[in-house]
């Protein structure tokens, strides 16, 4: 990648820090990936703030979480990737709002906000951070973030700072319109008042059905394909609806087909593993192989849910 480097002149000064060739393969669940070009971990808000100000239009930057549906691709990530940590992942609660950092994970807030007697409990079951599971409109058991989410706060690609109400974002069934660029720094959720034991018990609950249909021990990237229509704008009715990614992918007989070190999950075949060592071009090439073979045997066109991102 050193070859066509984005990058030839030296970045503006930060607080954080900024590393270059920075390997992506252990930030990824799937443990797989090249390098980033430079990886920032700003250090607060206004250290993001300041260098995307002064860092050329022209440098991509790619926003990442903890990179649980994340395939870096072997030959890595041109331009900045950016990694929010410790300064953006405080908890606050007030009069029924739960306002978050976007690097908080999912299942924290989760679990902090039944502490507190409020219900986000849909967020329990849910791999990521919050601002990735902003800009995915991620859900689980009937509930997304478009039906909980007030509003975003957030920094553009050229370092001013954006409050976005919720219906700007505009949700779609795992998609919301974040600009290009722009990077969720804090998000405010309006969360129903619970016990808090009961609360705990539901989180429990969700957590033995998914430890019992999902392969959580492994590593994969959770579902790898979206869901085949059936939804509403929020996505709520894709949880009912009778037409699975999982289903499809078994009835082309793929239940735990193996490319090289890739594998589809033998207990969830909606499920990218790295069984052995595999690289990111065999993880997406067995993909492709599902999306082209259930094709042929049923007619759908699976999407992914993965994002793919990077140099071959």
């Amino acid at each position: 990648m050193s070859n066509s480097a984005l990058i030839p002149v030296a970045l503006p000064q930060v607080r954080g820090a900024l590393t270059p060739q920075r390997s992506l393969a252990d930030l990824t669940w799937l443990r797989v990936g090249g390098p980033a070009e430079y990886l920032f971990q700003p250090a607060d808000e206004g250290d993001l703030c300041t260098f995307l100000a002064s860092l050329d239009g022209a440098v991509p930057v790619f926003p990442i979480g903890v990179g649980s549906n994340l395939i870096v691709r072997d030959g890595g990530i041109r331009g900045v990737v950016i990694r929010l940590g410790r300064g953006f992942n405080a908890i606050a609660f007030e009069d029924g709002v739960v306002t978050t950092g976007a690097a908080a994970l999912d299942a924290h807030v989760a679990r902090r906000a039944a502490e507190a007697g409020l219900d986000l409990t849909f967020l329990r079951t849910i791999p990521g951070s919050i601002g990735g599971a902003v800009r995915m409109n991620a859900g689980c058991y009937g509930s997304y973030v478009a039906d909980h989410l007030i509003s975003v706060r957030a920094v553009t690609r050229d370092g001013s700072i954006r409050e976005i109400a919720a219906h700007d974002l505009h949700f779609g069934y795992r998609h919301s319109e974040l600009p290009e660029g722009w990077i969720v720094t804090e998000a405010r959720f309006r969360a129903a008042t619970g016990d808090p034991a009961e609360l705990v018990a539901r989180m429990d609950e969700q957590l033995a059905r998914r430890d019992a249909s999902q392969p959580t021990r492994d590593r994969s990237a959770g579902s790898t394909f979206r869901n085949p229509a059936g939804y509403s704008s929020t996505g709520r009715a894709d949880d009912t609806h009778e037409l699975k990614a999982w289903a499809l992918i078994d009835a082309a007989g793929l239940r735990g087909y193996r490319l090289g070190g890739a594998q589809m999950s033998e207990k969830h075949p909606n499920f990218l593993l790295n069984a052995d060592g595999a690289t990111a071009a065999e993880l997406e090439a067995l993909g492709e192989f599902v999306r082209k073979r259930v094709h042929e045997t049923s007619g759908h066109e699976l999407q992914w849910e993965v994002i793919r991102i990077g140099e071959p």
